[in-house]
């Protein structure tokens, strides 16, 4: 027989179907053998009779936990089984056996991943990929439809973009390089002959920093435009977070249930407008409401933007940070030289920093002092220089952190469950 998804033969409801998968749960007696098999798709019971089976039991019988088999038999409704369905078999193959599966109920955060090439064969995990792999389609399917072209950049760069200090260094045919921090620098050279662009790549940050929020790897989904400012590109970063949302919503509804997400949490992100606060307005808001202090000119630390954030049921844009703690290629307000043109989408539920972004500064003087006050090296920045020296225009982008924002919609503890294999100051392997 041609084999089947277990969802498509729960979906055909009953007659003779063809499934195989790994063994999910097992039990039995000395007349029956209960397997709970599982594929990509769902999970369903299967019942071995051994009268039927008497020269495979003793193979049968021994069968543990993530053995792989196929599977045919008689499928039919069964209210007592745990999906409704469950399959009869009256034949039996097995493929791969599995002794003593190392992934038990009470492993700590740390052993899980320790053995995370194993844990993420789990509902949970393969949940959280799913919901995953449906947010990264989501940005690409968004911008698509915006006209938007995907563009690649280098990885392997030769100067910074953020800070410096937080690069990952190495060794190029002998030259000092760096693993890139954002798209953003090349993808500013791109802009001006594509206008739209979005791209998905990895990220590398140097932080030693132990917090739920931080990766040393991670992934960003980033987009350039040309002609626009900060309130057009907040409309875009908005847009696109309800446009996601939506699609998780539709696309995802059983596996936020397996991982016990209460999705009315994210229904008011799509019924209501993100507000949008300035800095200012942050701090003053913090001070009355939270009775927290925050000094002027200081950025918003991880539990600022929490408490700030407990007002509030919807992401919201925080706009108009102050110069001096900005990244150099963000531009002054010319109606107030001392902030920036630029913004960061917070996210309720401690899930912080969504998306970062801002007008782009084409003034090379401007440029060249910022890095210089930062102690860049210029040469680095030379084909960025160029950029704007050949008919500059106003553009602006922003970067969206995927597993913050999957950390949020899945309802997760940390980041580090929302990308396959974490990479962390401590966790290198496996």
């Amino acid at each position: 027989m041609k084999f089947s998804s277990i969802s498509e033969a729960i979906n055909k409801g009953k007659g003779k179907v063809a499934v195989r998968g790994w063994i999910y749960r097992e039990r039995g007696s000395n007349k029956f053998k209960f397997l709970s098999l599982r594929d990509s798709t769902e999970i369903i019971q299967i019942i071995l009779d051994r009268k039927n089976f008497e020269k495979q039991w003793k193979e049968i019988d021994s069968l543990q936990i993530e053995a792989s088999v196929e599977i045919v038999g008689e499928i039919k409704k069964d209210s007592r089984a745990p999906t409704g369905y469950e399959i009869k078999a009256n034949q039996i193959k097995i493929i791969g056996l599995s002794d003593k599966f190392p992934i038990t109920k009470d492993l700590n955060e740390e052993l899980l991943g320790d053995r995370r090439h194993l844990w993420i064969r789990s509902r949970k995990m393969t949940s959280i990929m799913k919901i995953r792999s449906t947010v990264m389609q989501s940005f690409r399917d968004y911008f698509r439809e915006q006209g938007f072209y995907e563009f690649q950049t280098p990885i392997i760069i030769p100067g910074g973009a953020e800070e410096g200090p937080t690069m990952f260094e190495l060794n190029y045919y002998e030259k000092k390089m760096y693993l890139a921090q954002t798209w953003q620098l090349y993808a500013e050279a791109a802009m001006y002959g594509l206008e739209k662009i979005y791209g998905i790549a990895p990220t590398f940050r140097a932080e030693k920093s132990r917090t739920s929020r931080h990766l040393s790897e991670f992934w960003m989904a980033e987009m350039e435009v040309a002609w626009i400012g900060l309130d057009e590109l907040i409309n875009y970063a908005e847009d696109m977070t309800k446009y996601i949302i939506k699609k998780v919503l539709k696309n995802n509804k059983k596996e936020l249930e397996i991982l016990g997400r209460d999705s009315k949490k994210l229904t008011p992100a799509l019924k209501k407008k993100f507000p949008r606060i300035t800095y200012d307005d942050a701090l003053k808001l913090l001070k009355t409401k939270k009775k927290l202090k925050v000094p002027w000119g200081k950025d918003l630390r991880t539990i600022e933007e929490e408490k700030l954030m407990e007002l509030y049921d919807t992401p919201i844009f925080v706009t108009h940070y102050p110069k001096e703690a900005m990244a150099f290629y963000k531009p002054k307000d010319k109606n107030n030289p001392k902030v920036s043109r630029c913004f960061d989408m917070l996210g309720p539920e401690g899930s912080g920093e969504l998306i970062g972004g801002s007008e782009r500064d084409i003034d090379v003087d401007e440029l060249k002092k910022s890095l210089k006050s930062q102690g860049e090296k210029l040469e680095d920045y030379k084909y960025y220089f160029d950029i704007n020296k050949y008919g500059a225009i106003p553009h602006a982008g922003f970067g969206l952190g995927p597993e913050r924002l999957i950390r949020w919609i899945c309802g997760l503890n940390s980041v580090r469950e929302a990308i396959a294999f974490p990479r962390t100051m401590t966790r290198y392997s496996p």
